[in-house]
């Protein structure tokens, strides 16, 4: 896919970015498991968390390829910043800018896009994860009001939200994934609880929590889109979350890739570099390869995306091919730098952490697989 300048010059900002101000951190961050929220200011004064909100609303109302190339960018220096953008843009922001009304809007996209508060998304549940249709949570109308209770799991940016869009069954007597909405619950509304932070493989500086609703009423005018319609929405969602997760995975997998083909330049065995003996530059020749399928096939569903024309099925096959790449890429680049791959002097042990989030979050590969196989079958 040829780049026009534009996205040029968004690739070329976001990488100087990320390596000078997330590589001097990212170790450190992992480590302690602290949210990056310095870096994550600035990369909203920067425009990278209004990436998918429009002009009028605050931000830089790019186009999806410009957002997954920022997204890749910066995954490949720290997959924990990568996610933390990638969650607040797609979906967090873009469930309000395709289905909010004006005032909601107004009043919630400005700050997000400027990084004064991250917007989050709340839909996975204790007995509803690639079920999603299994939502427990309730939401009871109450004169102007509804009322929310229930529980959501591995909630990215919860505690840094100043709104999470949140599912819940309003009708009871439906069935299956029908009576299910959608709002806007405000985090500082009382009853609404986000629990400890969890302790998690890798994506450690990312924030992920529960949360607990209990009677949280909120104005009806919170409601986002039509009553009955939020499982729709959130799988709508999804697919472009697909997209990002599969940048995500395709940064992470380059990142590890730089780091083994410039060590195996340098490491000298036998007296030449170890790039020169064949084991090793197969595997580099197999991580690039994988690594160019990948890229691809998630800007093909980026183009889809931007054109306005279908594009599920494409950013599953970009996510579940970008997620085990970059699974595959990682450990080949463990294995590339040997003994200092296995430690926390280089980055690739991180990138391997990170990368396995990639083949669970925004639904796994199964599930990849599932919706795939589904639109080959229906043809």
């Amino acid at each position: 896919m040829q780049l026009n300048e534009n996205q040029k010059m968004i690739r070329q900002m976001a990488r100087d970015f990320a390596r000078a101000k997330i590589a001097p951190v990212a170790a450190k961050l992992d480590h302690s498991g602290e949210f990056p929220e310095a870096n994550v200011r600035e990369m909203g004064q920067l425009g990278f968390l209004g990436m998918v909100v429009p002009e009028q609303y605050g931000g830089l109302g790019g186009d999806i390829t410009s957002y997954a190339l920022v997204v890749e960018e910066i995954s490949a220096v720290c997959g924990s910043h990568g996610l933390t953008v990638a969650a607040h843009n797609s979906l967090g922001c873009w469930p309000l800018v395709e289905l909010g009304t004006e005032e909601q809007k107004q009043r919630f996209l400005p700050p997000a896009a400027a990084g004064e508060s991250l917007l989050s998304f709340g839909l996975t549940e204790a007995g509803a994860g690639s079920d999603a249709g299994g939502t427990r949570t309730t939401a009871v109308r109450d004169g102007d009001h509804w009322v929310l209770n229930g529980t959501k799991m591995w909630i990215t940016n919860s505690h840094y939200a100043g709104a999470i869009v949140i599912t819940a069954k309003t009708d009871p007597e439906a069935e299956g994934s029908h009576g299910i909405s959608a709002f806007i619950v405000p985090t500082d509304t009382p009853g609404f609880t986000v629990e400890k932070k969890e302790d998690k493989l890798g994506m450690r500086a990312s924030d992920t929590a529960p949360l607990t609703l209990e009677d949280v009423r909120i104005p009806a005018d919170l409601l986002l889109g039509e009553e009955g319609e939020g499982f729709k929405y959130f799988m709508m969602t999804l697919d472009g979350g697909r997209i990002s997760i599969a940048a995500v995975a395709l940064g992470l997998a380059e990142g590890a890739y730089r780091t083994a083909l410039a060590y195996a330049k340098e490491r000298v065995q036998f007296g030449k570099p170890i790039a020169s003996f064949q084991a090793v530059e197969f595997m580099l020749a197999d991580m690039a390869t994988q690594i160019q399928a990948s890229r691809q096939l998630t800007y093909e569903a980026c183009r889809l995306k931007d054109c306005g024309e279908p594009y599920a099925q494409m950013a599953a096959m970009a996510k579940l091919h970008s997620s085990e790449t970059a699974m595959f890429v990682t450990d080949k680049a463990i294995q590339i730098l040997g003994g200092y791959g296995y430690t926390r002097e280089y980055p690739v042990e991180r990138m391997y952490r990170d990368a396995k989030l990639c083949t669970i979050g925004e639904g796994t590969s199964e599930i990849q697989r599932m919706v795939i196989g589904r639109y080959e079958l229906s043809q």
